[in-house]
């Protein structure tokens, strides 16, 4: 039953990836779309307080810095950089390692060089690699396959979906078949192949087309045309005619799908354990307190979901409040609304998942025969061997004419 609901829909994958894949495409560089800029890399060798330019001696507002370059047209030579002490302006000190952009005009022309950031790769693998060892402590060789399983995921992500968006095609489907190429890939490497892994797929799937009709409807009863400065900017520059609502849209589907792995998996695995407890348990038992797991789980997941969109758009949230305008006002604007059905659709399809998938969990688990379950603890055998000597003997006590016949 399992293997003629999911099959179809992972065969449709593989063929939506080979069939959205922009074979043959040219991927035009960032020159040739007018970015120009050259990362170069640094270390700041010296930081003094000196007049932001030459004309003006006395006032000390800027730091003169003195950068070597690390790599770039001219490497090992030491260049003169004026950074500005402003508020908005990052602050640099000896020994930083900086990033500068060079335009790619005279390379001995100092202005053509301009320190934008920090060199942060370092720091950045450090924590991958806490992050990753922390996973393998925990989770051993399923933590192994789920490091593996993310890896995979990244490559869709940034092998298929980016291209293909970038080629012109709908964001919208590619954003569902990537979705769901990383859905099969991730859940069945990270848990196997089994029933139970089925049933959180099934469920993944199911919660997921919800989401995905439900932001196509809502963005366009609110009219949210996806067109923000960053995204407006983005598309000036391509040329390309991507739509912007579809774009909002693939970031809805592949934000919330990692959300409902969570949520798919625990109740799949709630069901599982409580069949293995008490093999008895009709569906509808199962059913109930699969349940009743997955309300306190998908309250705290819920809050989750609305306090990560909350934090990143925090910033956005702190200039509006300044702007004076009221609260409504700022909901419905653009920048604003676009998150709130983004936070409110998520959570619809986490609070759907609940129901959908515990009631699959324990439609498949409850046709399990007993004998998959495990063996019954030392603790659970000695105790019913106990109650059946204290049957025995309470029956021995009994007169002849009350004691059962065999």
């Amino acid at each position: 039953m399992l293997a003629i609901a999911l099959v179809p829909f992972a065969l449709a994958a593989i063929v939506g990836v080979l069939l959205l894949y922009p074979f043959g495409h040219e991927q035009r560089s960032g020159a040739d779309l007018g970015f120009g800029q050259h990362p170069v890399n640094g270390e700041v060798l010296s930081a003094v307080a000196g007049p932001c330019s030459e004309g003006a001696p006395g006032q000390d507002n800027c730091v003169i810095l003195d950068v070597r370059m690390q790599d770039g047209p001219r490497p090992g030579e030491s260049i003169k950089q004026v950074v500005p002490t402003d508020p908005g302006s990052p602050r640099f000190a000896v020994g930083d390692q900086v990033v500068l952009s060079y335009s790619g005009a005279d390379a001995q022309d100092q202005s053509s060089y301009q320190v934008v950031d920090f060199q942060r790769g370092t720091p950045l693998l450090v924590l991958a690699l806490v992050f990753a060892a922390a996973v393998l402590v925990l989770g051993r060789w399923q933590g192994l396959s789920a490091l593996i399983a993310l890896g995979l995921s990244l490559v869709v992500l940034i092998g298929f979906v980016l291209p293909a968006v970038l080629a012109g095609e709908d964001p919208l489907l590619v954003a569902i078949v990537g979705a769901g190429l990383i859905m099969f890939i991730a859940l069945y490497l990270t848990h196997g192949f089994s029933a139970r892994t089925s049933t959180a797929v099934l469920g993944t799937m199911l919660s997921l087309s919800l989401i995905g009709v439900l932001s196509a409807l809502f963005a366009a009863a609110t009219k949210l045309t996806g067109l923000d400065e960053d995204t407006s900017s983005l598309i000036g520059l391509i040329g390309a005619p991507i739509d912007a609502r579809g774009l909002l849209l693939a970031g809805v589907v592949i934000g919330a799908l990692g959300v409902l792995d969570d949520v798919t998996v625990t109740q799949t695995s709630a069901v599982w354990e409580l069949r293995k407890a008490n093999p008895s348990l009709t569906w509808r038992q199962l059913y109930s307190s699969g349940l009743q797991i997955g309300r306190d789980h998908v309250s705290s997941a819920v809050n989750t979901l609305v306090l990560a969109y909350a934090g990143t758009a925090l910033p956005m949230l702190m200039a509006y409040a300044l702007s004076g305008r009221s609260f409504g006002e700022i909901v419905s604007s653009q920048s604003v609304a676009q998150e709130v059905v983004r936070t409110l659709v998520g959570s619809i399809g986490l609070v759907a998942a609940v129901p959908i998938t515990t009631a699959i969990a324990a439609a498949v688990a409850v046709r399990e025969p007993a004998e998959s379950t495990p063996r019954a603890s030392v603790a659970d055998r000695v105790g019913q061997a106990a109650a059946t000597s204290a049957e025995t003997r309470t029956v021995r006590r009994r007169p002849p004419h009350l004691r059962p016949r065999s």
